[in-house]
Order: structure tokens, then C-alpha cells, then sequence
């Protein structure tokens, strides 16, 4: 319950109402979470601590500019106004979901316990609190329980493996409501070069960020887009490459850009990839991909 108590004050009273910690904590939350110095600790709803104080949450905003599912609209940088008839949108708001739990796994094994807290705990009221009247619409079950039950495992200190139990239910889950995305129309091969494009973009915005500074969350941030963004791209590489060759190999190229600018989980103390090569990287998918 404490741990509960910790991650609502953590990350602020959205987050908690988003994956349904308060109702989880009855009325113990009352009594424990409204004393002296709970209110002061809290932050604005769906901002953490480090999104306050250090930049995280303006830097990840900054990465909503790429892809076709990005429009800058809502929490996380999702048009999510578009999900429900546009598949890229719909898969964007999952494949940063996935993303923030790659990352907290990633994180988690590395001893980053508080970072991969929050990184669990973010998506909730980032992004799929304003995905719920789409998931509704589409038959899709509730899964933020899921991620906030995640971050309070990393919080109570549960084995890796544990937590990798939880890591794969998060998953699972996101599978099952990627099945149930919109139809357009475009082809599976489209859908997917979109989504992996703007988490190519994503990281190449979170790389800029983390350049202009030392704090480890932007960094963190980027490591899981590009993470999601390999791993999507290794399961449809072969589509994207029949139907698009020019978006195949721009993939490719910004794919090795990304994995000497993010070669583990934890930040080095020198960035090794200059920003701009990044950025270039990025571009050429965006203008292979039309975006």
C-alpha cells in the first residue's frame, strides 16, 4: 500500500485516478496520502517529478512533431481525436505505450528503480487516459491496471522476474488491442513504416533533448522508441521492403543511426552520435514516408 501511496504522490493525482490506484487504495489513500506533505509532494496530473523538475514531459512532447500518428494533440504527443478511423494514430498510442514499458523493463534490470517506476506508470495519463472513448468504441478491454500494477511491483522491489511477468501481460495486452485497430484501407505494410517512423522520430527528438542536458529520462525516453521501433520493424521489414523501398532502407540507415546513440539502457557519460546525424537520419524516413 505504501508503494501505492509513493507512486500517486510520484507522478501526481492523474496518474492515479488514470490506472485506478485511488479505488485500489480505498480509503486508506485518504487517510495516508492526504497528510502533511502529500498534497506538496504531488504534481500536476499526467507530469511527473522528473517531468517538472528536469524536462522529461516538455522533451517528450517535442517528439510528437513525427509520423503521420503524431499531431502534437494530447498527452504524449498522440492525435488521438484520429485514432478510432486511423490505424497509424491507433498504433502510434500503443507503440508509445510499449515503448515507455520497454524502457522500464530495460531500466528496471539495470537497478533504475524510480525511473522505471515512472516509466511504467507514464503511459496511463500520457496517453491512454485519452485513448479510453477509442478503446470503448472498439471493444478494447481496460489495460492501464496493468502498467500502474507494473510500477508498483518495481516500487515494492518484486524480482526481475516478476516484474517480467508483469512486463508481459502489458504486452499481451497491447497485442490484443492492436487487433482491434480501424480499417482505412492502407495496406499492413504502410500502417506499420507510419508507426515506425514516428518512433523513429520520437527518438530522434529525445536524443536532441538529452544532448542539451544530463538528466537520464529523455534519454530513457528514446531508448524505448527506438527499442519499439526495431522491434516492429524486424517483424515487417520484408513488407515495408516489397512495397516501399525507399522507406526499407531509410529504416535501415536511421535504425544503425539509433543504436550507437542508444547502446543500452543506461545513459553514457558522453553521447557518442552528433544530434544532427540523428535528425538527418529521422528526416529521410519522414520524407521516404511522407510525413
Amino acid at each position: 500500500m505504501n508503494s501505492k501511496i509513493k507512486l500517486w504522490t510520484q507522478l501526481g493525482l492523474g496518474t492515479a485516478l488514470a490506472g485506478g490506484l485511488l479505488t485500489a487504495c480505498g480509503g486508506e489513500a485518504g487517510g495516508e496520502a492526504g497528510g502533511e506533505g502529500a498534497a506538496s509532494e504531488a504534481v500536476a496530473p499526467g507530469e511527473s517529478g522528473a517531468a517538472a523538475g528536469e524536462g522529461e514531459g516538455g522533451g517528450e512532447g517535442e517528439g510528437g512533431g513525427g509520423g503521420e500518428g503524431a499531431g502534437g494533440e494530447g498527452e504524449g504527443g498522440v492525435a488521438v481525436n484520429r485514432a478510432d478511423s486511423d490505424p497509424i494514430v491507433y498504433g502510434t498510442a500503443l507503440a508509445v505505450t510499449e515503448a515507455h514499458a520497454v524502457a522500464a523493463r530495460d531500466a528496471y534490470a539495470a537497478g533504475k528503480t524510480d525511473a522505471a517506476a515512472e516509466m511504467f506508470a507514464h503511459p496511463a495519463s500520457e496517453v491512454l487516459v485519452e485513448m479510453d472513448p477509442v478503446f470503448a468504441k472498439l471493444g478494447v478491454k481496460d489495460f492501464k491496471p496493468l502498467l500502474t500494477d507494473a510500477s508498483v511491483a518495481v516500487l515494492d522491489g518484486k524480482s526481475a522476474a516478476e516484474v517480467d511477468q508483469r512486463y508481459d501481460a502489458i504486452i499481451s495486452a497491447l497485442r490484443g488491442a492492436a487487433q482491434k485497430a480501424p480499417d482505412s484501407g492502407a495496406s499492413n505494410a504502410a500502417i506499420a513504416a507510419g508507426i515506425i517512423a514516428d518512433q523513429i522520430e520520437r527518438a530522434s527528438s529525445m536524443y536532441r533533448t538529452s544532448a542539451r542536458g544530463d538528466a537520464y529520462e529523455p534519454y530513457l525516453d528514446g531508448y524505448g522508441f527506438y527499442k519499439v521501433a526495431d522491434s516492429a520493424f524486424a517483424r515487417s521489414a520484408a513488407a515495408i521492403k516489397a512495397e516501399s523501398p525507399a522507406v526499407h532502407d531509410g529504416i535501415v540507415d536511421a535504425l544503425a543511426v539509433l543504436k550507437q546513440a542508444y547502446p543500452t539502457v543506461t545513459r553514457p557519460e558522453t553521447l557518442r552520435v552528433e544530434p544532427g546525424a540523428v535528425s538527418a537520419a529521422s528526416s529521410k524516413v519522414m520524407l521516404a514516408a511522407g510525413g
